[in-house]
């Protein structure tokens, strides 16, 4: 009987607010200002494409004393997908090369390299340079025996994702829409910033679950409030276009950022320190009136409707929600 009364006072509750108008200075706000705090989530869904990209590499070879003939032949040559590349993982063994070299011997003329001894990569590798300056592949070495952990580190970011919608919807019943928004807008912000000080692969990833908690529960939580204060078509409208807007914006945003910042530090830098710019959204956007009434603080809703009046200069009744009394 309690949960058709309480579903019943929901279905008057558009009715009740309808003197405020749909599309008044604080629906506006209220609008723009919801979209906006959804941009992020463009970003951190979609940065992992330009961190975690895998540039040509070989093996690097410390500057011996060799010839011109065998440092230009030092590296092995495969084929892959029918073009002929330089070997990513093996490099044929320096105290031979230096020996052959010292002897004066030409590689391919006097010596088969095919012959020759191969080694793994002991020095580390050399990466090309010429789409990323760097890359968290080519921070950590994430290549050949390690290469196993670039496709885990987008995996790690969903799990985290995974973990936060489990419990998202739960904490923003019971703390609010509001609290919940920018705890996990703070989440994603901090931990991505933290990123960049990440001195090895595992704490790396172990902030990417982190940042990836606030993900999707960033975007819930936006959703879901913008869902509850606004009202008619423009809460239709906002709920199918103007989150997927502000997504679309965060995504097309870091596509521009990549281009112009091509290592994962600054990129990451770049991604979260504008985001200290939405702190004064705390102050411009309201709680949901709804989740109020269904927590019995009808003064707390009355005074988000008043505050949208005023916005709105329109007159409020003296009481709102007398229903709800």
């Amino acid at each position: 009987m309690a949960q058709e009364k309480n579903q019943l006072r929901m279905k008057d509750y558009e009715e009740i607010v309808a003197f405020l108008d749909q599309w008044g200075c604080f629906q506006k706000a209220v609008f723009f200002l919801l979209c906006a705090s959804i941009i992020p989530n463009g970003f951190g869904a979609f940065n992992l494409v330009f961190l975690t990209d895998v540039p040509d590499h070989h093996c690097f070879v410390p500057d011996l004393n060799f010839s011109e003939e065998w440092r230009k032949s030092i590296i092995p040559k495969t084929v892959l997908n029918g073009k002929q590349e330089l070997s990513r993982c093996s490099r044929y063994r320096l105290d031979v090369v230096q020996n052959l070299s010292d002897r004066g011997f030409i590689p391919g003329r006097d010596v088969n390299l095919t012959d020759l001894e191969e080694e793994r990569c002991v020095d580390g590798w050399s990466y090309s340079t010429d789409v990323y300056l760097s890359t968290v592949v080519t921070e950590f070495d994430l290549v050949c025996s390690d290469q196993w952990a670039q496709p885990f580190t987008t995996s790690v970011f969903f799990i985290g994702v995974l973990v936060g919608s489990f419990f998202s919807g739960q904490l923003s019943d019971r703390y609010g829409r509001k609290p919940i928004l920018f705890a996990t807008m703070a989440a994603q912000t901090i931990f991505t910033f933290a990123q960049v000080f990440s001195t090895s692969w595992t704490m790396f990833v172990i902030l990417l679950f982190f940042n990836g908690l606030g993900q999707i529960s960033n975007f819930v939580a936006a959703l879901v409030l913008g869902a509850e204060v606004l009202t008619g078509n423009v809460r239709i409208l906002y709920s199918s276009m103007g989150t997927c807007l502000g997504f679309a914006v965060g995504y097309i945003l870091l596509s521009v950022v990549a281009y112009f910042l091509r290592d994962w530090k600054s990129l990451l830098m770049a991604l979260s320190l504008p985001c200290l710019a939405y702190i004064p959204l705390w102050w411009l956007l309201p709680e949901s009136p709804r989740w109020l009434l269904s927590r019995g603080r009808v003064k707390e809703a009355e005074a988000v409707i008043r505050k949208a009046a005023r916005w709105n200069k329109v007159q409020a009744p003296t009481v709102i929600f007398e229903t709800y009394s």
